[in-house]
């Protein structure tokens, strides 16, 4: 086992095991309150789709204290006949231990990624601790793709609130659509299955100790899988409904996790991304069918001040790394009233290329750079929930469509001053 330490009662476990076709990770941290549900979802879509592989469920923990492990120990489904289910030719194993390395949800996905090597497992999945929409068809979503279509990644695909996920729709996947051409709606979703042999792959990259294992574990994964040509596909998973992170809380910190990890693999994959023109659709599993949402609450005049004060106090800054041109075009928005604010898409996907060309030229610490790009995309994300307000969520896709194509049609610039 190449430079894997697993702590003694884990080896153990593993030679009991031997070896195994299914490993469903949960990473956690003090998700007691939902991780039961998880678990015993896990178990059911064990059992009614796959009741003849050898399955195991990996908890990698990162040293909750609620009492999270006790939880995953004792859940199961006491009653397999009550969800019309079979017995399973052999039981499910468990293993449930506190991860090692660098606190967050990369190291635990690491542990996870080294006992399916160790399994030799044929396909593996992770899902969230915190879900509370998860059913046992997800897990057949998330691995028969793997075990009988031959991919190597599926990604999730869910309904969303118009107003949830906008890290997602205004900056990762139109910009990660544009530069390598495949349409991967929800590449940091959280819920994802891939190959034994994928798995393997990512062991080989020397990323455990960088902001990676921290927090830009997701896209790091979705981009490594496109750019390095393994087989990728989606998978219709419902709703995410899941403890949700609250828009005013410390944006400016995810947005940096998640923005500089994009970044940061726009360097490594240059070589393949630069010529990329247009993009393709990936195939996609699973029956599409609409689903009640949670409502997401915003207050858009407190975003509104918050860009106008980051125009007071970042304005230097903005001049420096966007130009004369595009920064008059921001400074006039600063001065319209709430009713009458927005953001063109044109000129914001504009801004996600500057500051992408600045974070390559190191103009500033790459913390510095993408916490100043905050109050911008506040501002952004105010705009579109304006003009959204009273749209459907088909009206509000479509405008999530025109802005990727904006993107694209924007790459040229993006690409002839990266050189």
């Amino acid at each position: 086992m190449k430079n894997t330490t697993f702590r003694t009662e884990v080896h153990e476990q593993l030679e009991r095991i031997g070896q195994a076709d299914i490993i469903v990770g949960i990473p956690s941290f003090n998700n007691a309150r939902t991780i039961g549900h998880v678990v015993r979802a896990v178990q059911g879509g064990l059992a009614k789709y796959f009741p003849d592989h050898k399955a195991v469920i990996v908890n990698s923990d990162g040293g909750s204290s609620d009492g999270t492990s006790d939880v995953v120990h004792n859940s199961s489904i006491d009653d397999f006949n009550a969800i019309l289910l079979h017995h399973r030719v052999s039981p499910v194993s468990k293993i449930v231990f506190p991860y090692s390395g660098i606190p967050g949800k990369g190291s635990a996905f690491r542990t996870i990624f080294e006992i399916a090597e160790v399994l030799v497992a044929k396909a593996c999945a992770v899902v969230d601790s915190d879900l509370r929409s998860i059913t046992p068809e997800w897990i057949e979503l998330l691995l028969k793709p793997v075990l009988v279509g031959g991919y190597d990644y599926v990604s999730p695909l869910y309904h969303r609130h118009k107003f949830d996920g906008t890290i997602t729709n205004s900056i990762v996947y139109p910009l990660t659509r544009a530069l390598y051409g495949r349409r991967v709606r929800q590449p940091i979703g959280g819920d994802f299955g891939f190959s034994g042999s994928l798995a393997q792959y990512y062991l080989t990259k020397d990323v455990w100790q960088t902001d990676v294992a921290r927090f830009g574990i997701d896209i790091w994964m979705t981009t490594t899988a496109i750019a390095n040509g393994f087989k990728v596909t989606q998978s219709f998973l419902g709703a995410k409904i899941h403890d949700a992170k609250d828009p005013g809380a410390d944006l400016s910190s995810m947005l940096y996790q998640v923005v500089s990890a994009t970044f940061e693999l726009m360097e490594t994959y240059s070589g393949v991304w630069m010529p990329i023109r247009g993009t393709e659709p990936v195939p996609a599993f699973g029956f599409e069918y609409t689903v009640g949402l949670e409502p997401v609450n915003v207050n858009t005049a407190r975003m509104l001040n918050t860009f106008r004060e980051g125009l007071r106090n970042l304005g230097e800054i903005w001049l420096d790394i966007l130009g004369a041109g595009d920064f008059s075009e921001v400074e006039r928005l600063g001065a319209l009233p709430d009713s009458e604010f927005h953001f063109p898409i044109g000129l914001w996907a504009q801004v996600v290329y500057d500051f992408a060309l600045a974070f390559h030229k190191k103009i500033l610490p790459a913390e510095h750079l993408i916490k100043s790009m905050t109050p911008l995309y506040v501002g952004k994300t105010a705009s579109f929930i304006l003009e959204a307000k009273d749209m459907g969520q088909t009206e509000a896709d479509a405008e999530i469509e025109k802005l990727c194509l904006e993107f694209e049609k924007r790459k040229d610039y993006l690409v002839s001053n990266w050189k």
